[in-house]
């Protein structure tokens, strides 16, 4: 019986992400009708230009690695009941001090691969955990502190990059580091394609925060202060040193994120190479999509990078623009957001009835 029940609790947590999922692809049909496109075309060439080759399947596993570790972080944040809108500049502080730890860290190249990705969890985490040290010591808004803490980092970055940091051997115009050397970048998993051993890494974090927060205390006083805050301070919880652990950690896996692009993809950092794709904010929605699930998240990373690298296909094969992806995304937002405001107005009645009552 407890199995039954566990696997209807878990068939009933895929209503909604699928019932946004059927609504975006909704959303997207009619836009490639009005551009006078072909809906069972397009999407054929979407599926292909994701997974229709094994060189289009790596290219899409590489795609959601960042948006995994992202998702990972922000459902971790979720989950504990606070809003961590901060993973774009917790992302580019942790690629800056990859990339910095990488170049110049007199190490084995091994030693350097490790320390590099320390360097970019602990910059992620650190200013992560600064939003949470002003929320506990001067009751800033989280949600509007990790928010407006993401231009900070966008500008700190790009000024690094710009002067200090910036590679001037060669003729490049844009602004970036020097190339890190070839033995600490992240290995590939198989010769000749995009993925490389960050995919791994994100895989594993998955399953072990899916572990940590169903198995262990700490995991349970996360999750007992995120449904209901006042039981758990009840309970014994302490809400600043949660906060403190929460935020770290939350930051520290953004902040792994572009560690791993750094040292898997780019090889250097590179200003605006990891806002424009918008790797942050598709963290944010997978996490949302699954519900702040750890193996949920990962599955809908996984999902929004294959809208996105088979976008690029149907751009390729048929007259249907890149943007299709963009519409496809918003339409399933906005019917995540539509259910989270529906769940937030009941909240507030049932407060309200609970006061008149008392």
């Amino acid at each position: 019986m407890r199995i039954l029940r566990r696997l209807a609790d878990s068939l009933r947590g895929l209503v909604h992400p699928l019932a946004a999922l059927a609504a975006g692809l909704a959303a997207g049909a009619v836009a490639v009708i009005a551009v006078g496109g072909s809906v069972g075309e397009t999407y054929a060439e979407m599926w292909k230009g994701a997974f229709g080759s094994f060189y289009y399947l790596t290219n899409t596993l590489a795609r959601s690695t960042p948006i995994m570790l992202i998702g990972l972080g922000v459902a971790l944040a979720f989950r504990a009941g606070f809003f961590n809108l901060g993973a774009e500049g917790q992302l580019l502080f942790g690629a800056l001090a990859a990339a910095v730890a990488a170049l110049y860290l007199p190490a084995p190249p091994a030693l350097a691969m490790i320390a590099a990705l320390v360097a970019g969890i602990i910059a992620g985490g650190a200013w992560s955990l600064l939003a949470g040290w002003l929320d506990v010591r001067f009751r800033l808004n989280l949600l509007v502190s990790t928010l407006l803490l993401n231009y900070i980092a966008i500008y700190v970055c790009s000024y690094f990059v710009s002067f200090p940091l910036k590679d001037t051997s060669g003729s490049a115009a844009i602004n970036q580091t020097n190339m890190i050397d070839r033995a600490v970048w992240l290995p590939k998993l198989f010769k000749g394609m995009s993925v490389h051993a960050g995919f791994v890494l994100a895989a594993a974090a998955a399953v072990l925060l899916f572990l940590v927060l169903r198995h262990t205390v700490a995991g349970y006083h996360l999750r007992m202060h995120g449904s209901n805050p006042l039981f758990a301070l009840y309970g014994g919880v302490r809400r600043g040193r949660l906060m403190a652990w929460t935020m770290l950690a939350s930051g520290g896996f953004a902040g792994l994120a572009g560690a791993v692009e750094v040292l898997g993809t780019q090889y250097r950092y590179i200003d605006n190479a990891l806002t424009a794709p918008g790797y942050a904010w598709s963290g944010i929605m997978a996490a949302l999509l699954a519900n702040s699930h750890p193996l949920g998240t990962a599955a809908a990373a996984l999902l929004l990078a294959a809208l996105q690298t088979g976008g690029m296909g149907v751009e390729r094969n048929t007259e249907v623009p890149l943007e299709i992806a963009s519409v496809i995304q918003a339409a399933i937002i906005l019917f995540i957001s539509a259910r989270f405001t529906r769940a937030l107005l009941k909240r507030r009645k049932a407060r309200a009835a609970d006061g008149t009552a008392a």
